[in-house]
């Protein structure tokens, strides 16, 4: 099977992280968990590519966070865009939705950790839900 020329690429508001993506990435998730709507102030919805194909194309900003025990979560230090949360040692990099350049031709595919969910909005979707990951 022939490689994907498919290329997508990205940036933080104030462009001190910009990104590159060789291939597709993921359809949207959307994670209702606790941690993800501290870090975004709302849910948060995340495409995802292979580590590998993804280049930091300008980093000078870009700043790691660890989350938890198990992930870390790439922000810009200057502005404080929301970019990317990787497991720690994972081969795939969540990439936050917003950021992709348009057209990105995704579309939210489910929602995951409703369990957790907060109570200032509704989910009136026919998407599948799960109340974990």
């Amino acid at each position: 099977m022939p490689e994907s020329t498919e290329t997508h690429t990205g940036t933080c508001l104030c462009g001190g992280v910009q990104y590159r993506v060789a291939g597709p990435l993921r359809g949207i998730i959307a994670c209702h968990r606790r941690q993800c709507r501290q870090t975004s102030g709302h849910y948060v919805a995340a495409t995802s590519a292979p580590t590998a194909k993804l280049t930091l194309t300008a980093a000078g900003t870009l700043a790691w966070y660890r989350s938890s025990d198990t992930a870390e979560r790439g922000f810009c230090s200057r502005c404080g865009g929301n970019l990317f949360w990787r497991p720690i040692g994972s081969t795939t990099t969540s990439i936050i939705a917003g950021t992709p350049d348009p057209p990105t031709h995704l579309a939210i595919e489910r929602h995951i950790h409703i369990a957790d969910m907060s109570d200032y909005y509704t989910m009136d979707d026919e998407l599948p839900k799960s109340p974990g990951p």
